[in-house]
């Protein structure tokens, strides 16, 4: 299950997504959620469906490996879909139990978050993949510099997302050995009821906290070994220009979200989605 999380790694190829700028991509993720939450009806359903399959088709990451990450949350997709199916009392009336409804809204809404939730993160860990956690810092921070007029620590807030980003395998990997080291001492994390479980799961924890405390303050240590002091007057080894390939991108974008816009706005409502 460890191994399934693919939020913060990089997958590296030669592909046109991964030579985009960074805040173009940052750019088209919020574009993509908006797109995602806002769509209505069929049509809308495949603008997305389609975008969705075309910047995967030219990302060059394989899809087995971008779905991996969707085993990590299948317990939260049940709980989304089963609340959304019981939980909502409006529309055509199936069956009625005490305070469980099945509703044809509810089995739509079921479907529309389901939907929603496997198409987010699969669209975020697109970028992830694509995009190194120096090229998401420089990109974060180009793209809220303006904020630095009204004091806004843009530098420290990127540098927190990036250091949070690469702490997310490290601490997957460091996770997958102590569980391992403890499985070869006997502790047992599969059997038992859920209390008896989460009791296990205290020889994880414990070793993993005091390993996360010791990589932050190793990591404090080197950077003020390093003299860094925040981002005001630091340069870039490597400055975001953005080329031709960027303003394309930027083109398609716009339109896309206006079709999805379109969409929304004059294909008549579905019952479905």
């Amino acid at each position: 299950m460890l191994r399934d999380i693919t939020l913060g790694q990089y997958y590296p190829a030669d592909s046109p997504v991964h030579k985009l700028d960074p805040r173009v991509k940052l750019f088209a993720t919020m574009i993509y959620m908006i797109a995602l939450f806002s769509f209505r009806g069929i049509l809308g359903f495949a603008l997305i469906t389609g975008m969705l399959i075309f910047m995967i088709k030219i990302s060059k990451v394989p899809f087995s490996y971008i779905v991996k990450g969707l085993k990590a949350i299948v317990i939260l997709l049940i709980i989304t879909a089963v609340f959304n199916l019981l939980f909502t009392p409006t529309g055509t009336e199936y069956w009625h139990w005490g305070p469980f409804h099945l509703t044809n809204m509810g089995i739509r809404n079921a479907v529309l978050m389901t939907v929603r939730l496997i198409y987010l993160i699969i669209g975020t860990s697109l970028m992830t993949l694509t995009t190194t956690p120096n090229q998401l810092t420089d990109g974060l921070e180009k793209a809220l510099s303006p904020l630095n007029r009204i004091h806004v620590p843009v530098h420290a807030i990127a540098m927190m997302m990036s250091i949070a980003l690469r702490f997310i395998p490290i601490l997957i990997e460091e996770t997958d050995k102590i569980m391992k080291a403890q499985m070869a001492r006997g502790a047992d994390f599969d059997s038992g009821n859920l209390i008896q479980k989460a009791k296990s799961m205290v020889p994880l924890l414990i070793p993993l906290f005091v390993s996360a405390f010791r990589r932050a303050d190793d990591l404090a240590m080197a950077m003020e070994a390093r003299c860094y002091s925040g981002g005001e007057g630091r340069t870039k080894m490597k400055p975001l220009r953005y080329r031709a390939a960027d303003r394309r991108a930027y083109l398609i974008l716009f339109v896309f979200l206006g079709l999805v816009i379109l969409a929304r706005i004059f294909v008549p409502f579905s019952i479905f989605l």
